[in-house]
């Protein structure tokens, strides 16, 4: 038995090139060989580029970042933005990363599930107070600031009753008072808002949503105005293993080639859908942000540019059965606690996002048994509605 050729083990140099390749080469290295130590401590210093270890940054993720950078338009100078292992890494980094045991972080009264948990049982562990408020009422914010309250944390449209924040008076309030304000942008994406334009001091993405596009990569961003806050925000995130895996980063890349067109696509299916679903029998009520109807109608034209988006949320009639006669009634369209992928999916937040609430809490925001969230895809508009009209056929029935 011939023993192993020695240039096998680490001895084969990348081969050279003078074209470079058009797809973003996959960098799965967990390490990276520097000459000598002044290098490894000049890059540690910032002073030369390159990479040291996979969980302080790779590749991939700076390629996406990038990317998603341009989309929101991050200012130069900042650091740029930072990918994370998925969209609550982003939110738990941003919080744990700026905060401090004693600080009071304000939130809105409808964030995303995960987000409220964070808010109600975990941060007070870490010594960190909490309120929430609603996020359509400035005065409300107003009244639950402390002197102590050194964050504000909402969503420009709300997980999912679609509510749309009073984003500029909001921020004009914080900025008043030396508040930092971090904004979810996962719903709205920089297709529909840029919020560091409104103010924002923080934006963060679930990318694992329409961004990437695909349901098939988990991953976040956080990119903030201020480098020092994007310091904290990075150093908390590579502490505590918030590392993105480099094929997420690749799919999510890939996704991101095609989101514009995914966005209005949907956008447009999504207006279409909404006006159908108030059309049929058995519905009590529709939410899109941009219908005459919604509770925050002006706001949304005004904030939004007339854009509504790709969610729409409806109830309607019966509890609990009428809802599992919906859903299976309707086996081509996903029934998944998520949004953003290329096809519909439909979720039910009283059985998900929303699930750890207690009846009369969900009720008090307006999910009842009967509430359902729609992430409107791509597919034909005539399908989707002739699924709906099925669907909601049968829970009628």
């Amino acid at each position: 038995m011939q023993d192993t050729p020695q240039c096998l083990i680490r001895r084969t140099p990348w081969p050279e090139s003078a074209s470079r390749p058009l797809g973003t080469p996959i960098q799965p290295s967990v390490v990276y060989a520097s000459p000598d130590p002044d290098t490894l401590d000049a890059q540690y210093d910032g002073t030369q580029p390159g990479y040291t270890y996979a969980r302080e940054g790779h590749p991939n993720a700076d390629v996406l970042a990038r990317k998603i950078d341009a989309l929101e338009g991050v200012q130069q100078g900042t650091g740029g933005g930072l990918i994370t292992g998925s969209g609550m890494a982003a939110v738990t980094a941003t919080l744990m990363g700026v905060l401090k045991a004693g600080d009071h972080v304000l939130g809105g009264d409808q964030l995303y599930g995960r987000s409220l948990r964070l808010m109600n049982q975990d941060l007070a562990r870490f010594g960190i107070a909490t309120a929430l408020a609603d996020p359509t009422d400035v005065s409300a914010f107003e009244a639950a600031i402390r002197p102590e309250t050194n964050m504000i944390l909402i969503e420009v449209v709300s997980n999912p009753t679609l509510r749309v924040a009073d984003l500029g008076a909001i921020a004009a309030m914080a900025k008043a008072r030396g508040i930092l304000l971090a904004v979810d942008n996962t719903f709205t994406t920089p297709r529909g808002i840029r919020p560091f334009e409104h103010g924002a001091d923080i934006v963060i993405h679930s990318v694992t949503k329409i961004l990437a596009g695909h349901s098939d990569a988990t991953l976040g961003y956080v990119a903030a105005r201020d480098a020092g806050i994007r310091r904290a925000i990075y150093d908390f995130a590579v502490t505590t293993g918030m590392t993105p895996s480099p094929f997420d980063c690749w799919l999510a890349e890939r996704g991101l080639y095609s989101f514009e067109l995914r966005y209005d696509r949907a956008e447009a299916n999504a207006e279409a859908l909404a006006e159908h679903l108030a059309s049929l029998p058995g519905v009590k009520r529709v939410l899109y942000p941009t219908r005459a109807d919604h509770p925050d109608h002006n706001r949304a034209v005004a904030l939004l540019d007339g854009r509504g988006g790709h969610m729409v949320s409806f109830e309607i009639e019966g509890g609990r059965a009428a809802a599992n006669a919906l859903t299976r009634a309707a086996p081509q369209i996903a029934f998944a606690p998520t949004l953003g992928d290329i096809g519909t999916t439909l979720s039910h937040p009283a059985s998900s996002s929303h699930r750890g609430m207690s009846a009369e809490a969900r009720a008090a925001l307006g999910i009842s048994e009967g509430f359902f969230r729609v992430s409107v895809g791509v597919e034909d508009i005539g399908m989707l509605k002739a699924e709906f009209t099925t669907a909601i056929a049968a829970a009628r029935g």
